[in-house]
């Protein structure tokens, strides 16, 4: 920070033993134009005590960064615990593989700026830096599950139809610590938690603040380059971040106190994508009727989340 501007939000990145991908994360926030405008907090997220250090000297090498460790790992803990120990109004989560551009922080302080009271989430672009090129046989309408959101536009989320289809991801996103408080912050069962890959713990929180009359804005010339690493641009993986979306979702409705509607839902999907199970058979890493394979793994995934906890 620099001059007598207070911060008028915190960036708070959240890692676990990725120092690399953290530390052009931390570069990106160093280039910015209004560098006075936000405080950084990174929350280390138990990376092992050997590693710890190297982490603990990147924090060290951005002025005014704060590094705050949780021993327990958890996404979803590790969020928590960064919005909480946050000295503004509100709370900017970053992947720590996503690099800001220059203009980011100026971006989203000019649009905190100027939006109402009721607006309790800020959604950010999320443009992918590609560490392999995406295979052909990718499925197209499973894209998103590489945190990607590549949409510059603008405007309240879900009130035009240009904005119908936006989900903001955690990768870019912002979040009013007052109203965040409000919802007890992120729940601790949904996040990810090693090789465990729940998510959708920050669509849990602002659907509960869409449902409350708060609104969600989305902003795409607050941008991101996120690393799309190639260990995920192969069958094995997007099947398996499909099962636990199936979990992940089904989870997230049993937590809004919609468990029934989960499991009847479940069973439908089920019946619907009863002919597509036969391709489960083929090998992890074959790509071959992959859209086939997904829609199954999810409706699986979504049974197991609708049921277990």
């Amino acid at each position: 920070m620099h001059g007598d501007k207070k911060p008028v939000f915190s960036a708070v990145i959240c890692t676990h033993d990725r120092p690399g991908y953290l530390k052009a994360c931390l570069d990106g926030l160093s280039r910015q134009t209004e560098a006075f405008r936000f405080e950084t907090l990174v929350v280390d997220s138990a990376t092992p005590p050997e590693r710890a250090p190297e982490i603990a000297n990147l924090v060290r090498g951005l002025p005014g960064a704060r590094l705050i460790r949780t021993e327990r790992p958890g996404l979803s803990i590790a969020r928590n615990t960064g919005f909480r120990a946050a000295q503004t109004p509100w709370a900017v989560f970053l992947d720590d593989d996503a690099v800001p551009e220059d203009d980011w922080a100026a971006r989203m302080a000019a649009r905190i700026a100027v939006l109402p009271d009721q607006v309790a989430v800020i959604g950010g672009r999320i443009r992918p830096r590609w560490e392999a090129e995406l295979p052909a046989w990718w499925p197209q309408n499973w894209v998103g599950a590489l945190t990607i959101l590549d949409e510059k536009v603008e405007g309240y989320v879900g009130e035009t139809t240009e904005l119908s289809h936006i989900q903001p991801y955690g990768a870019n996103i912002a979040f009013r610590i007052s109203v965040l408080e409000k919802f007890n912050g992120f729940p601790e069962e949904l996040g990810r938690v090693g090789e465990r890959l729940l998510s959708s713990e920050e669509s849990f929180v602002y659907l509960q603040i869409m449902k409350a009359g708060y609104k969600v804005f989305y902003d795409g010339g607050i941008s991101v380059h996120h690393s799309i690493q190639a260990n995920r641009l192969l069958p094995a993986w997007i099947m398996n971040r499909v099962y636990w979306q199936g979990i992940s979702d089904a989870a997230m409705k049993r937590l809004l106190g919609q468990g029934i509607s989960a499991r009847l839902k479940a069973l439908r999907m089920l019946a619907r994508n009863a002919h597509h199970m036969r391709w489960l058979r083929l090998s992890e890493n074959n790509p071959d009727h992959l859209d086939s394979r997904c829609a199954a793994l999810y409706a699986l995934g979504y049974l197991r989340g609708s049921y277990s906890r």
